[in-house]
């Protein structure tokens, strides 16, 4: 699985902070946020890009 760039997790933080308001001091708070959905995007992906599982005849 590819790690979020900085790139990317300082983009989407800045978008979660726009949303909320630009609240002072809750940086660390979007950053989290931030990349957990950027990694959760990146697993999603990964999965519906997988093939699918091979069923053996039984």
């Amino acid at each position: 699985m590819d790690q979020p760039t900085d790139e990317k997790l300082s983009e989407r933080a800045h978008q979660l902070w726009e949303q909320a308001g630009r609240p002072e001091g809750r940086q660390d708070e979007f950053w989290y946020q931030a990349e957990q959905e950027l990694r959760e995007m990146e697993r999603l992906r990964e999965q519906a890009e997988a093939p699918p599982p091979t069923i053996l005849p039984g």
